[in-house]
Parts: structure tokens; sequence; C-alpha cells
């Protein structure tokens, strides 16, 4: 693994650390993560093989970041303080979102140093997998749908959170003007 890579994947675990504080969900909670897997997928996914059972390769790895994704999304602790959310990444979202991250990282270094290389070319020619771009696809991809499916449902569960907050604060102030519409009228009774 070169030192970018390192780095990247790095900064990709710390993402959800930043978040074991509880802070505001606001644009840059969004365009950070968004941003960095751009950037990865921008650096190593030249092209998407389809020969072979490349894309069972790539559906599978897809398949899991996203149920890691959504996962880590909906035990991201969601609340509303004020006007603004808060959110907060629990113990399982962590855990979720380092074990993809190092998953990856360690599939990496298991090829690279650990004489993994051997093998994933007997399993990669066993399987009908064309290619180590395949790999690449497939774990590049991974990580972009685990990413991008954490934050659907982070968005998700934070717009119906504020939804509902919403119609319950119209409910309390048509509450409020009932008792003060009713109030004259009663008053009126009472002098009648």
């Amino acid at each position: 693994m070169t030192a970018t890579e390192w780095i990247t994947d790095i900064i990709l675990i710390l993402v959800v650390f930043r978040q074991l504080r509880e802070g505001r969900l606001d644009l840059k909670s969004f365009l950070i993560p968004l941003g960095i897997v751009a950037f990865v997928a921008y650096m190593y996914l030249d092209t998407v093989p389809t020969g072979g059972n490349d894309l069972v390769l790539i559906g599978t790895l897809m398949s899991v970041g996203a149920a890691l994704g959504v996962a880590g999304g909906v035990c991201t602790r969601i609340r509303t303080a004020g006007e603004h959310i808060l959110i907060k990444a629990g113990a399982v979202s962590a855990i979720l979102w380092v074990a993809g991250m190092g998953a990856r990282m360690a599939f990496q270094s298991w090829v690279e140093y650990g004489g993994g290389a051997d093998d994933v070319a007997r399993f990669s020619i066993t399987h009908h997998i064309t290619g180590d771009q395949a790999w690449v696809a497939a774990f590049v991809l991974m990580a972009l749908t685990e990413v991008v499916t954490r934050l659907a449902a982070i968005f998700i569960r934070s717009r119906s959170r504020s939804r509902s907050r919403s119609r319950s604060r119209s409910r309390s102030r048509s509450h409020v003007r009932v008792r003060t519409e009713s109030a004259p009228a009663a008053a009126f009774e009472r002098t009648a």
C-alpha cells in the first residue's frame, strides 16, 4: 500500500471517530465523507470490469458495503436540540465502520505483504474473476456504497425526525391558538 492509500483509509476511519462526539448535522457532515470516497474512486477506479464473474464479486462486496452502511446509519443516534439536529455515532456504528474500512485495509495488506497474492490469484482463476482491477473496483465500490448508504440512512432518519418535530410544533401552536380564540367566547358566555 502506498502512503496515499494508508492516509486515505485512515482518514475514512477517523471520519466516524469524529462523530463519536455529538455534533450538528450539517452539510459538512455529508460532504467530507462523500468527498473522500469521490477522491478514492477518482484515483483508483479506472474501469468496472464486466468479464467472467467480475460483476458477481463487485455486487457481493457492494451488498456488504450497503449492509454495513445502512446498519451504521441506523445505529447512529439522532436527536433534535432547539432548531438543530444532532448526531452521534454509537459504539455499534463505529465498530461497523471500522470493520468495513479495516477489512479492506487488512485484505490489501495481506495481498501485498502477507503472501496472499497467490491465494487471491487461485481464487480468481477458480471463480472466473478476470484480474486485479475487478478486486480494486469491488473494494472501491464497497467503500463508496458503505459511505453513501450510511449517509442516506442518516439523512432519511434526520428528515423524518425534523418533520415529526415540526408537526408537533404546529399542533402545539394550533392548540394555543384554539385556547386564545376560545377564551373571549368563554368570557362572553360568563357575562351573558
